[in-house]
């Protein structure tokens, strides 16, 4: 996966990506110095590969010569682009962050327009700023422009100048009046978290929907509104993206609506970054938001296999209470007591699995993505009964003989079983990119480095399940780091 690596592994802070003439545009931050805004392009939206730099900080004395932070690209109705990116000032000692704009007329070659615009900055009454800021810093970033009937209207992550400290942010909106952008009220203040980090806004169905991105708990939540300027409210789940995933943002490609972002390899703010491939923004029919995976998928597939040409499966523990059977083109898993996991060799290094999944018993079951005979690689649980789906890290630990066990929870969601407990599963691996599709939802989206399985299959635990319809799709394998090479085009 690209993590813009150089002396540090995983330096890609948060993304924007701009999809024109069918090539799709990264611009992304560099952590920890904050010193230019990136620039890779790709022709798949996976892919990537660096050019030149968007934008340096400025020179000392100018308002952003200390850091440069979380950007928007869009298009100018005279076919040019303008930017909109964050910029901290070194004789304030970047606690003062505002708001600047660039220019360009091939995404190339960037131009930044201060003097001769004015940066846009936190002021009251509606927010915080230098006098009523009960934190030694502002919080005045990561801007998203976002037109409406006629209007121009810049999204800013902010904080509201009123509430419990740790509970202001919220979704400043600033108006562009007569060329400036005038604060108006928070568009989103929920009351709840300290910043709502990375907005960004879209209307499906006459709905508006806004994302943001949450410190707490490192995840990506939406609100709705009758309206853009409307009161906005949450669904019960109100996550859109599980923990680990963080700075999502909405690309439009075409018809597509596009949700990137950059996955926290640890879960935790501040940890190893790396991006991951994007997915689709959708709507059901109780106009709640859900995933989609990607439509490009298709493109990387090299082979399918059906399920009657799978190699055959091996139990891998040799559970005496455990049985597997073919019958009708179905297979039948079964473990009345205890774990038993039933595997077969990958075909590639790269795939898409999916099939029909169906619970004919009561007890554990889920996907296994085993590295070798003992079992040790993730394991996917299937809790029907409570709603969940979570991926586990399980296997052995030879560095600690203390603590000889992997045991780690690295991702969760919730899902809905149906009736007959029988639902369509998708699995993507794609190097390290693992991404689960529950009834054509992605549940599960992340990035890991701990196994490289070679068998994959599924796990009972007194619960017979059963597959069908089931198709094994390589995938060519990816380019895990393309930031290095040549400054060559992809068209």
């Amino acid at each position: 996966m690209y993590s813009g690596s150089g002396f540090k592994d995983w330096e890609i802070g948060d993304v924007e990506v701009h999809v024109h003439d069918g090539v799709y545009h990264l611009f992304h931050l560099i952590i920890p110095n904050h010193d230019y805004i990136a620039h890779a392009i790709s022709d798949d939206g996976i892919t990537w590969k660096r050019v030149d730099n968007a934008m340096f900080v400025g020179h000392p004395g100018e308002w952003d010569d200390d850091m440069l932070w979380t950007m928007d690209v869009g298009d100018c109705d005279d076919g040019t682009f303008e930017m909109y990116y964050t910029g901290l000032q070194l004789s304030d000692r970047g606690v003062n962050q505002k708001v600047g704009r660039a220019v360009s007329k091939d995404l190339i070659n960037w131009t930044k327009r201060f003097p001769e615009d004015d940066t846009v900055q936190s002021v009251g009454p509606h927010y915080e700023n230098l006098k009523n800021n009960p934190r030694t810093w502002l919080s005045f970033r990561d801007p998203y422009l976002y037109k409406y009937r006629g209007d121009e209207y810049l999204l800013v992550c902010a904080r509201a100048s009123y509430g419990p400290v740790y509970r202001r942010g919220c979704v400043a909106a600033y108006k562009k009046i007569a060329g400036k952008f005038v604060a108006q009220a928070p568009l989103l203040f929920p009351l709840a978290y300290d910043d709502v980090e990375c907005p960004s806004a879209i209307e499906i169905n006459g709905v508006s929907y806004l994302i943001g991105s949450i410190r707490e708990d490192v995840k990506v939540r939406y609100w709705y509104a009758a309206e853009f300027l409307g009161e906005y409210q949450s669904f019960h789940h109100d996550v859109l993206m599980p923990q680990g995933n963080y700075a999502a943002r909405i690309v439009k490609d075409g018809t597509h609506n596009l949700i990137y972002s950059f996955y926290f390899l640890d879960r935790q703010v501040n940890s190893k970054r790396a991006l991951p491939p994007p997915k689709e923004l959708a709507v059901d029919e109780n106009g709640k938001l859900f995933l989609k995976s990607f439509y490009k998928w298709d493109e990387k597939i090299i082979k399918t296999y059906a399920q009657a040409a799978f190699p055959d499966v091996k139990l891998l523990y040799g559970n005496t209470t455990a049985h597997f059977d073919k019958i009708r083109g179905k297979w039948w898993m079964a473990s009345r007591s205890g774990y038993e996991l039933f595997t077969f060799k990958k075909m590639s290094e790269s795939y898409i699995w999916e099939g029909t999944l169906k619970v004919e018993g009561v007890g554990k079951c889920g996907l296994v993505l085993a590295q070798d005979d003992d079992g040790s690689g993730y394991y996917i649980s299937l809790d029907y009964k409570s709603g969940y789906v979570q991926i586990r890290a399980w296997g052995f630990n030879e560095s600690d003989p203390q603590n000889n066990f992997v045991f780690k929870n690295l991702q969760t969601n919730q899902f809905i079983a149906p009736k007959n407990l029988e639902i369509r599963f998708k699995l993507i691996r794609y190097g390290h990119y693992i991404e689960l599709s529950i009834d054509d939802i992605v549940k599960l989206t992340l990035i890991d480095y701990r196994y490289n399985e070679t068998r994959i299959g599924f796990y009972t635990s007194s619960s017979i399940i059963s597959l069908r319809k089931s198709m094994y799709k390589v995938l060519e394998n990816p380019l895990e780091e393309y930031a290095a090479l040549k400054n060559e085009s992809f068209k």
